[in-house]
């Protein structure tokens, strides 16, 4: 075995580790199976209210990712994630004795929503960093699937959790339990070290990841990124793309019982089936980006979430509601892995950490907007219904901008844009 085949396996050690760590965190997109624990007695929380700290968690989430990233850049990954691990079991404990929107808001909005942050910013840009860029998609779809396929066991082992010991109990354990996972997990992360050159492309595929000429600038810093209208159209994209998907997620169990009259075992279901097809969007899409390229793959999901939010008003009966969410979270997951595969084809892998935890802070404004709009919609006419509509014209707009994006204008290292500028 060769030593360049001796380091990738190591990068599928990272990888693999990283999913396991995002299979802890993941714990967010089960909050359907808490939000309907405190909108019953003895919380009688407003589905407004049942919002808030789920928003507040998925603004600090992606805004986190920032120093996260820049942390993981400068310092490694596994501090980073070991200081996620501490901060999950912190803020998730404290839940368990905060049980009002403003506790809440604090223990798992802002010191969970954190834990969140840093530790998904660290395993991505580290298993990265040990592939070349025909496997970015295929990677980035391992590592940031185990977030999504969290809820598959997430619902259940909360539901049993919760019928066990009650919602504070729960947390509690939740807590303990995942901190500890993160920390070991932590342990198996790490950077590629300096001078590591990953296996190249096949040859049959190498024209297609052709090294830049000599002169032009590689590795993009984020004050040079921010200034390109690529990461304006790449927010944009993200910021529509999850709005749709986490408006589902965080009331999803709900929408089943309201919408399609479904039992309370099959509105539990139905929040793993969203796992599930959200884990499997992950990877597909990532598979499906390294072989038609990510514009297209964008193209692809945003027109899936067109057909389905224009329809999904109409699935009333627990097969199509099925159906739509399992089609929904198949382009949801996939949204959260070609983001950070075309962040780091279009500015380069050594800042990957800062410049994808820029691009992602789209994600919370995802996650502010689209919680808040359907618990506001649910409350003012008491249905989803527009709140679907508004994800089906904002998909379109995701459409027009897909269509129209190209790659950033090449800059050269002897131009006057450096990285100190």
């Amino acid at each position: 075995m060769s030593n360049t085949q001796t380091k990738e396996n190591r990068g599928w050690i990272v990888a693999l580790a990283g999913m396991g760590i995002n299979l802890a965190l993941g714990v967010l997109y089960s909050w359907g199976a808490f939000q309907g624990v405190l909108v019953a007695e003895p919380y009688n929380w407003t589905a407004t209210q049942s919002q808030i700290p789920y928003m507040i968690a998925c603004f600090i989430f992606a805004t986190s990712m920032v120093p996260g990233g820049r942390l993981q850049d400068q310092i490694g990954p596994r501090k980073v994630i070991i200081a996620a691990g501490i901060a999950a079991l912190v803020g998730l404990v404290l839940s368990g004795y905060l049980i009002t929107p403003v506790g809440l808001s604090i223990s798992f909005g802002i010191i969970f929503g954190l834990a969140m942050g840093f530790g998904y910013a660290a395993p991505t840009p580290a298993a990265v960093k040990w592939f070349g860029p025909h496997k970015r998609g295929l990677i980035s779809g391992i590592v940031v699937s185990g977030f999504g396929l969290a809820g598959i066991y997430v619902a259940p082992l909360s539901r049993f959790l919760l019928a066990q010991y009650g919602l504070a109990q729960t947390f509690i354990i939740l807590g303990i339990a995942y901190g500890i996972v993160i920390v070991v997990l932590a342990q198996l992360i790490s950077n590629p070290p300096p001078g590591y050159i990953p296996e190249p492309p096949p040859e049959s595929i190498a024209h297609k990841f052709q090294a830049k000429a000599k002169g032009v600038l590689v590795d993009w810093d984020y004050k040079q990124m921010v200034k390109t209208p690529q990461f304006f159209g790449l927010w944009a994209m993200f910021c529509i793309g999850t709005f749709a998907g986490l408006l589902i997620i965080g009331q999803l169990r709900s929408i089943g019982l309201e919408q399609a009259l479904l039992s309370d075992d099959l509105a539990f279901w139905l929040i793993s089936v969203y796992a599930l097809f959200n884990w499997a969007g992950r990877i597909g899409c990532g598979i499906i980006g390294d072989k038609i390229g990510a514009k297209n793959t964008l193209i692809m999901m945003f027109v899936l979430q067109v057909v389905v939010f224009a329809l999904f008003g109409t699935f009333s009966t627990a097969v199509p509601l099925f159906i739509g969410t399992s089609l929904v979270a198949f382009a949801f997951g996939g949204m959260l892995t070609i983001f950070p595969a075309i962040t780091a084809n279009y500015f380069g892998v050594k800042n990957l950490g800062v410049n994808y935890g820029l691009v992602f802070t789209a994600w919370g404004g995802g996650g502010v907007f689209g919680p808040l709009v359907g618990g506001i919609v649910r409350d003012m006419t008491g249905t989803y219904g527009l709140s679907y509509t508004i994800s089906a014209v904002l998909s379109v707009v995701g459409i027009i901008l897909a269509v129209t994006m190209k790659a950033p204008k090449e800059i050269h290292e002897e131009e006057p844009v450096t990285a100190s500028s």
